[in-house]
């Protein structure tokens, strides 16, 4: 679970680190990194993130299989010396 959450949260920071990465590496000189965030569009990197996050997890909801309510997920096992991957039953 925690995975996914972690995974949730770089998505939803990812456009802000590119943002800050680009602008960093595009001004030269004695920019911090306070000045730069100070002066980000967070609204849109905020929107841009959460869209990110949506867009992301409407793609697994559409995508990924999953099993029927009357089906038993029967998780990954060794038989015979080798692993039998997890399946719906």
């Amino acid at each position: 679970m925690i995975r996914v959450v972690i995974e949730n949260v770089l998505l939803f920071l990812l456009p802000t680190a590119v943002y800050l990465g680009y602008v960093l590496l595009t001004r030269r000189g004695s920019t911090s990194a306070g000045a730069v965030v100070s002066e980000a569009p967070l609204v849109w990197l905020f929107v841009a993130g959460a869209a990110l996050v949506f867009a992301t997890l409407a793609y697994y909801a559409t995508n990924t299989t999953g099993g029927t309510p009357q089906q038993v997920y029967v998780p990954p096992h060794v038989k015979d010396g080798k692993i039998v991957p997890g399946h719906f039953k």
